[in-house]
């Protein structure tokens, strides 16, 4: 919760001066040098930066935050990210743009026009920003007032007031089924940092719970991580993946989900690829290194569709366990890196580098499934030099540790 006197800041800077202010800061240099940068607009501040009813010194350091959080935004955000505003949680926690406007045409193509959703924590406002661009009418709530002064300037900057509002409340006494739909995104984070256990969001799981299932429709953002058995029957679980790293899932209620679990990456250039689960698929089989080997990307994993990716690959796993699949075809797939099988060998730190030697390899990407190995001591103990390139995975079949020696597939012709 912040302090009045930040929010008196917050606001000075969305006058003309207070945003002259902090348009002309150059983030990267207030991020090198914010001692030298506060001094100097000090000694000489802005033209109107005395009459805005702060204090200079408060004022200065409320400019230099948002400077530097643009500059950190702009991973998420691009471009949009030098007319917003954020906190550091609100901008650690928010959604980036491409996932946003993803989950945005999902809540279009599902509510009719004109729709009205309830953005319940809605932080500085990324999916109402999203939500409302999209074509619906948004409402956004959140307990901080702070959080709601950013995510209110950030509607105005948009340009979206005619179709999004934003108020201080209390979430949890909110009348889910005053909206045709709800979007939540409950706090993970506090005074200590990241929290993982769902209990312990703002508010706890067990109150999100109740505002996605009491409302027609709902979806609710959630750490990557969360168990399966915390998704309620009925709910549909989608784990989202952005150029192969994966960022969040999310639970689809009522007419937003179809009750089942997907993957969903997310490709610059790309339309979105979704893997869904087919619950009639067995357990898939188990087999010998093939010719490739397959990593399937990090939101199949967690959406537990491995099964599913394999029958795409018309492969096999090297152990029941572990998610790596294995084939004698090369198929080009966005839910699987492929790497060719140059040799398997019993795990040893001997064998394997007088094998990266023998080829001349310098440049060694060392990866690990159900591996114990210490990576950082295997690439000192490997000692590797030359000019070649190789993949060394580290896995286990059975109970036998073994490293595969590979080269990544990047030509599908």
């Amino acid at each position: 919760m912040q302090s009045n006197g930040q929010v008196t800041a917050f606001q000075a800077l969305l006058t003309p001066a207070g945003r002259r202010l902090v348009d002309t800061l150059d983030p990267a240099e207030v991020e090198a040098d914010p001692l030298g940068v506060a001094t100097r607009l000090r000694r000489n501040p802005p033209h109107g930066a005395e009459g805005l009813g702060v204090e200079l010194s408060d004022l200065v350091g409320a400019a230099l935050t948002q400077a530097r959080l643009r500059g950190r935004a702009r991973e998420k955000f691009g471009g949009l990210a030098e007319r917003m505003y954020f906190t550091p949680d609100g901008l650690e926690q928010s959604t980036r743009l491409v996932v946003s406007a993803y989950r945005a045409r999902r809540f279009t193509a599902a509510l009719p026009p004109d729709a009205l959703v309830g953005d319940l924590c809605c932080g500085i406002g990324a999916d109402l920003l999203s939500l409302a661009e999209a074509g619906l009418r948004v409402e956004g709530v959140d307990a901080d007032p702070f959080t709601v002064a950013v995510a209110g300037a950030n509607v105005e900057a948009r340009g979206l007031a005619s179709r999004a509002r934003v108020c201080r409340g209390d979430v949890g006494a909110v009348e889910p089924g005053g909206y045709d739909a709800v979007f939540c995104d409950p706090a993970r984070r506090g005074k200590r940092g990241r929290i993982f256990d769902p209990d312990a969001y703002s508010p706890p799981w067990s109150t999100v719970m109740g505002l996605a299932q009491g409302a027609p429709a709902a979806c609710v953002k959630a750490a990557p991580g969360i168990p399966h058995e915390l998704v309620p029957a009925g709910a549909e679980a989608e784990w989202i993946s952005v150029g192969g790293e994966v960022k969040e899932a999310a639970l689809w209620f009522g007419a937003l989900g179809d009750g089942g679990r997907r993957a969903t990456l997310l490709r610059e250039g790309a339309e979105p690829a979704t893997l869904a689960a087919d619950p009639a698929l067995g357990p898939p089989p188990v087999a010998e290194a093939g010719r490739y080997l397959y990593e399937p990307d990090g939101a199949v994993v967690r959406a537990h569709l491995v099964a599913e990716a394999a029958v795409l690959l018309d492969g096999a796993l090297l152990d029941p366990h572990i998610a790596y699949v294995t084939s004698d075809r090369l198929v080009a797939t966005p839910f699987a890196r492929a790497f060719e099988v140059i040799d398997v060998l019993p795990f040893s730190v001997k064998r394997l580098r007088s094998a990266l030697r023998e080829r001349g390899v310098g440049n060694v990407t060392i990866k690990k499934r159900g591996s114990a190995v210490d990576v950082d001591k295997l690439r000192r103990d490997l000692r590797p030099s030359g000019p070649g390139s190789a993949v060394v995975v580290l896995t286990r079949i059975g109970e036998r540790p073994v490293s595969l020696l590979c080269s990544e597939v990047t030509d599908f012709r």
